[in-house]
């Protein structure tokens, strides 16, 4: 059996790079959404919204982030650069996932 080496994920955390807390306040669920799609298994009127599992928001300690999944550099490209382009745009702190192996 072989070792599957675990998708990167990037952090886009709710902080300039100065320091100073990005707003508005609900910034990563607006941006979560802007990628978000309808589920499959409901159509019409009572589709609902949900995240794309490559963009999603999150909260580490106190602070607001999105997590990006490498995997839709791959799958949507287009995607990808939009969703790293804003927080380029925004001058937003983007952080590497660390990934701890299981101890055995």
């Amino acid at each position: 059996m072989t070792d599957q080496v675990p998708a990167r994920e990037y952090f886009i955390q709710g902080l300039t790079l100065d320091g100073k807390k990005f707003r508005p306040s609900d910034w990563a669920e607006r941006l979560c959404g802007a990628v978000s799609f309808c589920g499959r298994s409901n159509s019409g009127p009572n589709a609902y919204m949900q995240y794309s599992p490559y963009v999603r928001p999150t909260m580490v300690g106190d602070v607001k982030c999105v997590v990006v999944d490498e995997r839709l550099r791959e799958i949507e490209p287009r995607m990808f650069d939009f969703v790293m382009s804003f927080a380029r745009d925004n001058g937003l702190q983007m952080t590497e996932a660390c990934f701890v192996p299981d101890v055995k």
